[in-house]
Parts: C-alpha cells; sequence; structure tokens
C-alpha cells in the first residue's frame, strides 16, 4: 500500500524541490566551455550547505559527489571529474538535497555552449516528454498512462526510451515506490491517488534504446555512444491535473538558459 502524502508532508518537500531547482540554476550558470564537472559539482555543494541542507547524493550507497554530472553519452550517475566541458557538449546534471527530513531530487540537461540542430531537438523533445508525462500524473490515472505519454511522443521523433531506469516516488526516502518507467501501457500499473509524490524524469536516447554500466559501477552509457538527455521534476498527483512541486523557471525565466 503506497500512503499519499498529507499536505504537511507535500510543503517539506516543496522547500526541497525548490531548493533543487535553484541549485540547478546556481550550477547551469557555471555550464561553459572550459569549465570542469567537478567545479560544477562544487557550486552545487557550497549552495545547498549554504542554505541548510544536505546533498543527499554524496554517500548514496557509495556515490562519491554531491551531483550527478553526465556527460554526452552517458544517460545518468555520471561522476563529476576533471573533465573539461567543450562546445557542443551536453551535461544532465542530477541533484539531490536533504532538508528537514525530506528529499528533493531535480534534473537538467544542460548544453554547453552551441550545439548542433539535432541536439537541441533532442533536448527539447525529451524534456517536452517530461511535460506530458506529467500532464498525464492524475489521480485516478495508472503509471503506465505516464509513461505512455513519454514513450509515445519521445519515440515519435526517432528517439529511444531507456528501459532499465525510471522515475519513482520521493519522501523521507529518496527512492519510495511506486516506481515510474517512461515506457508502458495506458491503463497498466500502480493506481494513481491525490497527494502521491512522484518524480518523473524521461531518459531518452539520441540513437537506440540499449545501454551499459561502466567499469565505475555507477554512470549508463548508451550502447552506440550517441548522446542522452534526461529532466526530472517532482509532482503531486491531484485530481484534474498534477501540481508541480519543482520547476526550470530559474534556470529559464531567469536568464541561465537562452532559448
Amino acid at each position: 500500500m503506497i500512503k499519499p502524502k498529507t499536505e504537511e508532508e507535500i510543503e517539506l518537500l516543496r522547500e526541497n524541490a525548490i531548493l533543487v531547482s535553484k541549485t540547478l540554476a546556481e550550477v547551469g550558470k557555471a555550464v561553459a566551455p572550459g569549465v570542469t564537472t567537478k567545479t560544477l559539482n562544487k557550486v552545487a555543494e557550497t549552495f545547498i550547505r549554504d542554505h541548510g541542507a544536505v546533498p543527499s547524493f554524496l554517500g548514496f550507497e557509495g556515490f562519491p559527489a554531491a551531483i550527478c554530472a553526465s556527460v554526452n553519452d552517458v544517460v545518468v550517475h555520471g561522476f563529476p571529474s576533471d573533465y573539461v566541458l567543450k562546445e557542443g557538449d551536453i551535461v544532465s546534471t542530477d541533484i539531490g538535497t536533504l532538508y528537514k527530513g525530506y528529499n528533493g531530487d531535480s534534473c537538467y540537461t544542460f548544453p554547453v555552449g552551441e550545439v548542433s540542430a539535432e541536439t537541441r531537438k533532442l533536448l527539447d523533445v525529451t524534456k517536452e516528454s517530461l511535460y506530458r508525462g506529467i500532464a498525464a500524473a492524475v489521480a485516478g490515472a495508472r503509471v503506465g498512462d505516464i509513461g505512455y505519454a513519454v514513450q509515445s511522443y519521445a519515440e515519435s521523433f526517432g528517439f529511444s526510451v531507456v528501459r532499465e531506469l525510471e522515475g519513482h516516488g520521493i519522501g523521507r526516502e529518496m527512492h519510495e515506490n511506486p516506481g515510474v518507467p517512461n515506457y508502458g501501457r495506458p491503463g497498466r500499473g500502480t493506481h494513481l491517488v491525490d497527494g502521491m509524490v512522484l518524480c518523473i524524469e524521461p531518459m531518452i536516447n539520441a540513437g537506440g534504446k540499449a545501454v551499459y554500466l561502466d567499469r565505475n559501477g555507477w554512470s549508463v552509457h548508451t550502447a552506440d555512444r550517441k548522446y542522452a538527455a534526461h529532466y526530472e521534476l517532482t509532482i503531486v498527483v491531484r485530481k484534474g491535473r498534477a501540481e508541480q512541486l519543482s520547476t526550470f523557471d530559474f534556470i529559464e525565466k531567469d536568464g541561465t538558459i537562452k532559448f
């Protein structure tokens, strides 16, 4: 039985979601050719701690950093390193917080300088597939409706949906039930009820859907080494329309990213 969150819990999750959203915007300001992904990690960890929270990824099951910095063909769980970002790269930055006993989790794929038209299309389609998934996350629907909304949109552009990774519930634990795959059939899977808090996070490949695990035991790469994009937001299932707790507005409307 998956218990929906109380309104008090949702407000604590909202505080985390906003902090993660603002942290992503701070990282986005630092994304540029010539910057290392280790620098992005430092920006995020400093910002999170300065706001009284803890970077929840650091030490989680042995993960060595405050953020996941996944460059180009790395789908998720990339280690921040001395890698120097180059013009035309993309970097998916996944960030988690722990504040007042609850978690925040969100991801944004940043273009580094000017990117190709095909890469721009991958980013745009992946992000729109996220919003389509959110639109399907309403009370009375099922998890399969979310997955179908993401999958049908992304695949209509010739992109592929990663099968081995999925979204999740969130609360006192970073990963809670239910799992939220980015593919599926309408009307299948866990029933969605008012008050469920979910992280919806499409991971979409420019090429085929196959992936492999790096020898570091964490980083997941596309098998064909083509680019992958990843966007994630935290939402509350509501009647009629989902409520977003995290947002990309601090990135896109406050000027971090120009469209």
